[in-house]
């Protein structure tokens, strides 16, 4: 399984990440090219221990369940619900800024040291286990905006 921790993994999304301009379309979900790239810069904030988030009363219910259905070969489904707090509602912005911030972030997986990292569905998830998510996630967007 890929993962995020990998450098040829990371370097593999940077480069998708850059191909992404202006005018790259959706082939699914409601989000713009803007509107997912700042919502990927919120993931990888949360995910590096840059923001944290309550944990969500269903996410205590099932997101263990959940997070085993996640972590898999399998790459995540169309309009796989977000986190509220992930949700974007500017719709317009500078593309080339948010996209450097986000390659940035993606290349600050290389010294991760965010251990206690707590989801807010999922809940506690052990290094391998965000690595996958975080590649999953940024492979998600990256195909859902394929250039």
């Amino acid at each position: 399984m890929k993962t995020i921790f990998d450098p040829t993994t990371r370097n593999e999304l940077i480069a998708r990440i850059s191909s992404l301009n202006e005018n790259s379309k959706a082939q699914w979900g409601k989000m713009n090219v803007y509107q997912m790239v700042k919502h990927c810069i919120g993931f990888e904030e949360m995910a590096l221990g840059k923001k944290k988030y309550k944990r969500k009363l269903l996410g205590y219910l099932f997101g263990k369940m959940a997070l085993r259905n996640i972590v898999n070969e399998k790459p995540l489904v169309r309009s796989t619900p977000t986190l509220p707090e992930l949700r974007i509602k500017e719709e317009n912005g500078n593309i080339s800024d948010e996209k450097a911030k986000w390659i940035s972030l993606i290349e600050e997986y290389a010294n991760f040291s965010n251990h206690n990292f707590i989801h807010p569905f999922f809940g506690k998830m052990t290094k391998e286990q965000i690595g996958y998510m975080a590649y999953k996630h940024t492979d998600h967007h990256l195909r859902q905006f394929k250039s």
